[in-house]
C-alpha cells in the first residue's frame, strides 16, 4: 500500500517557528510532525510515503534523506510548480500512487494528529465496497465547520455542508482518506479542492463512506490547536501506559521529557509539558501547557505556561512566558520580562515586557 502526504502550504497559521522551517518538520511532542504520520503508515503496511510539497523544498528534501534510512520506508517527493490545492496534488502524482494492483491509497493533511487507526479505515473501507472512505470526528459546535451529513449506520456520505447556519450535525473531515485509483480519474491536473469539488461528486454517485474516528484528533495548524492537541496526545499516552512519559516528584500529570535534557534542581513541571532533545531547565522553573523545542534553555526561577519556545531560545531569569507567547528560533528573553501573548520573529532579543499580545518583528 501507498500513501500521499499534502505538505503544501506556507504554514503562516504557525509562524514564526514555519519561518525556520517547512510545517510539517516543525517539532510537536519532540519530533516533527510528520514523522509521527510516517512512523503510524509503516505500522499498517505502507511501503511508500509520496510527500506533495510546493514550499521550501530543499528542507523536506535534506529531511527525507536522513528519515528514509532511519525508519526504513521509501519516501518520494512530487513537487508542485504551482500550488494545487488539496486534490491537484493527486493528480501531479498520480504515476506515483498507481501501479497496476488496484490498492486503494492513503491521503493525509500533514497537519493532523491522532491516533491514526489506519488498520481499522482499511478494514471498514474494504467492508464496503465504495470507491473513497474518509474519517470524520465528532465536534462541540459543528456551526463553525463544514460538516458531513452521513447515515449513522452504514457509513455512506449523503452530502456536505459548508459554514452551516443551523445545526445538521457535529461531524466534520477529518482530513484523512482511503480512496481507489479510480478516485484518480475525477480529479483535473490544476488547482482544485478534494472537499468541495471532487467529493461531493463521489457523494452524489454514493461511491463515499464516512467511518468516525476513534480517540482524539486535532489540526494543530496554528498555536492554540497546537497546545491543545499537545494535551490530546499525552493523555493518549496515558491511557496506553506509554512509558514515554516523565515520572518523578518534580512532575506533575502528563510530561515528555528528552533523554538528552537536563532538569534543575526545585522544577515543577506539568501538566501537559514536552522538553526537546538538548534542553537545560535550570534551578526553580515552572513549565505548565507548553513546549520546549530542542537546544532551548530555560533559566532559574521562569515560569512559562500555554506556550511555545523555539529552537535554541532562552528565557531568563524570573521570567514569565504565558498566554500562548510563541518564541520563533532564536529568540532570547532577558531576565525579568514578562510576555503575554508575544509573537516573537527568530534571532530577536527581547529586553522589555510585552504586556499584551503582539507580534514583535
Amino acid at each position: 500500500m501507498k500513501a500521499l502526504i499534502l505538505v503544501g502550504g506556507f504554514g503562516t497559521r504557525l509562524r514564526p517557528l514555519t519561518l525556520s522551517m517547512p510545517k510539517p518538520l516543525v517539532d510537536f511532542a519532540n519530533k516533527p510532525m510528520i514523522q509521527h504520520q510516517i512512523e503510524a503508515l509503516k505500522d499498517v503496511g505502507v511501503t511508500e510515503v509520496v510527500l506533495a510539497i510546493n514550499y521550501q523544498p530543499e528542507s523536506m528534501l535534506n529531511f527525507l534523506e536522513e528519515f528514509e534510512t532511519k525508519i526504513g520506508i521509501k519516501i518520494t517527493c512530487s513537487q508542485e510548480p504551482v500550488p494545487l490545492g488539496t486534490a491537484g496534488p493527486l493528480a501531479l502524482a498520480k504515476d506515483k500512487l498507481v501501479d497496476g494492483s488496484g490498492e486503494p491509497f492513503l491521503v493525509l493533511n500533514s497537519d493532523v494528529i491522532s491516533e491514526y487507526p489506519f488498520k481499522e479505515l482499511i478494514q471498514f473501507h474494504k467492508s464496503h465496497g465504495g470507491e473513497a472512505t474518509i474519517m470524520v470526528t465528532k465536534v462541540e459546535e459543528p456551526s463553525k465547520y463544514g460538516v458531513v451529513v452521513m447515515d449513522e449506520e452504514t457509513g455512506k456520505v449523503e452530502r456536505f455542508v459548508e459554514k452551516p447556519k443551523t445545526f445538521v450535525g457535529n461531524k466534520i473531515n477529518a482530513g484523512i482518506y482511503l480512496l481507489n485509483p479510480s478516485v484518480l480519474d475525477r480529479i483535473e491536473l490544476r488547482p482544485t479542492s478534494i472537499e468541495k469539488e471532487i467529493f461531493p461528486g463521489i457523494a452524489a454517485d454514493q461511491e463515499l463512506f464516512a467511518m468516525v474516528l476513534p480517540g482524539f484528533w486535532m489540526d494543530i495548524g496554528q498555536p492554540k490547536d497546537y497546545i491543545t492537541g499537545l494535551t490530546l496526545y499525552l493523555n493518549s499516552l496515558k491511557k496506553r501506559s506509554s512509558p514515554k512519559l516523565a515520572s518523578g516528584s518534580h512532575i506533575i500529570g502528563n510530561v515528555i521529557v528528552d533523554e538528552t535534557a537536563v532538569i534543575g534542581k526545585e522544577c515543577l513541571i506539568g501538566p501537559d509539558v514536552a522538553i526537546g532533545p538538548g534542553c537545560v531547565i535550570e534551578t526553580g522553573v515552572r513549565l505548565s501547557m507548553c513546549t520546549v523545542m530542542q537546544g532551548a534553555r530555560i533559566k532559574s526561577h521562569a515560569c512559562i505556561s500555554g506556550s511555545i519556545i523555539g529552537w535554541n531560545s532562552s528565557v531568563g531569569q524570573w521570567a514569565r512566558i504565558e498566554n500562548m507567547t510563541i518564541l520563533g528560533e532564536d529568540v532570547h528573553v532577558c531576565d525579568e520580562v514578562y510576555s503575554n501573548g508575544g509573537i516573537v520573529l527568530p534571532h530577536k532579543e527581547i529586553k522589555s515586557s510585552i504586556l499584551k499580545p503582539a507580534i514583535v518583528m
